[in-house]
Formats: structure tokens, sequence, C-alpha cells
């Protein structure tokens, strides 16, 4: 299978320059291109070095959003089970990294996570999350409650 290449006129459009920009990107090396006869073509790789960011989406790619509400969590059994929804989900791969929000709302006692990411990575946080939620605000949290409210 052949590497996409991008034309500079491709690569302009995409990133919203001007053609002469892309080709001081070249000269200047911030770019790296191709020379086929007088053209330049650029690799997608290439291209997202420049930008930090994919190109563009690979086909097919699936991205879920969740958001999880639980309620009567305090402020420390919240950033305790945040970390620890944290340290199990990113496990180095970036292809299944996760992006995690908790915020704890304090009037309510409740806190809420956004789960962002892929559709399989987010199912396994949520298993995790459901297999720790109960052991976690029912057990060793929970006799910490009970042991502070005396």
């Amino acid at each position: 299978m052949t590497e996409r290449m991008y034309s500079v006129e491709e690569v302009a459009d995409r990133l919203g320059l001007h053609v002469r920009t892309v080709r001081g990107y070249i000269r200047d090396g911030r770019l790296r291109a191709v020379r086929i006869g007088k053209q330049y073509r650029i690799a997608r790789a290439d291209l997202e070095a420049l930008t930090g960011r994919p190109a563009s989406p690979p086909a097919g790619a699936v991205e879920v959003s969740s958001i999880v509400q639980v309620d009567g969590v305090g402020r420390a059994e919240a950033d305790r089970l945040g970390t620890l929804l944290q340290a199990g989900t990113n496990t180095g791969d970036p292809g299944r990294a996760l992006r995690l929000q908790v915020v704890h709302d304090e009037q309510r006692n409740r806190m809420k996570i956004v789960i962002l990411g892929g559709a399989a990575a987010t199912a396994d946080a949520l298993h995790l999350l459901d297999s720790v939620i109960g052991s976690v605000l029912g057990g060793a949290l929970g006799r910490e409650e009970a042991g502070d409210s005396q």
C-alpha cells in the first residue's frame, strides 16, 4: 500500500496558507518534501509532523464521547476515583489514549467524568469504572466517610 502524497497546493489548502508559504517551509526544512520532476510532494507523515496532528482521520475512525455522573461522592473520593481511572486507562499506547476530565460539584456531592476516545478504549474505561465504583465507594472509601461522620 502506498502512502498518500500531497501537492504543495493541497497542503496550502489544508492548512489555510499561501502556496509560497508552504514552499518556504520546504526550503527552510520545516516541512519535508520529495521533489518529483518540477513539483514537490509531501507525505502524510511529514504533514502530520509539521502540524502535530493527523492530516485527517482515517476512514472508519470512531470517537466516542461519554459523560458519567456519580452521585454521593465527596471531594477525596472523586480525586481518588479520577486518579484511578486515569492510571487504568492511559497505558502508554497512543492508539488507545483517552481524554478524561473529572469534575466534582461540592454542593451536590456529585462527580462527572467526561471520556473522549475510541470505542474500544472507552468501553474498557467504562468497564473499569463499573467494576471499581462499587468497591471504591462502598468499600474503603465508604468506611472513611463513616469514620468521618462520627
